[in-house]
């Protein structure tokens, strides 16, 4: 005669999805993402605001010519005046690319470590 087979017993994982949950609820209710902000504060907007471009930026025109504190200039005169070799471009939004290209070729030329171009961030 044979014996019937044993049939193994399953693990109880309702048990551990039970300690999971309850500690996924403990965290969440322990743990603060963020303090929350103050319900009397009023945040800036910055929508009125007059755009300027940073005192040590070079301008690049719609044109395509080069500006720096108001003056025409060329790339390599206004590296000379950076006290960093971090160069700053403000381009006008007609500006050509192809004149940014080359401002930003001359500026290497003339030693710049880094170009940063320099853009309004917008929400739309």
């Amino acid at each position: 005669m044979t014996r019937p087979a044993t049939r193994r017993r399953l693990e109880p994982t309702i048990a551990l999805i039970n300690v999971v949950f309850l500690m996924l609820v403990f965290f969440l209710v322990a743990g603060a993402v963020a303090p929350p902000l103050d319900p009397d504060l009023t945040l800036a907007t910055a929508a009125d605001l007059e755009g300027r471009a940073p005192p040590d930026a070079m301008v690049l025109s719609a044109d395509g010519n080069l500006t720096f504190r108001g003056q025409p200039t060329d790339a390599a005169a206004y590296f000379s005046t950076l006290e960093e070799p971090v160069a700053r471009i403000v381009p006008d939004r007609d500006a050509p690319a192809s004149a940014l290209l080359d401002a930003a070729l001359a500026l290497q030329t003339a030693g710049a470590e880094r170009i940063i171009v320099v853009a309004a961030r917008g929400l739309e």
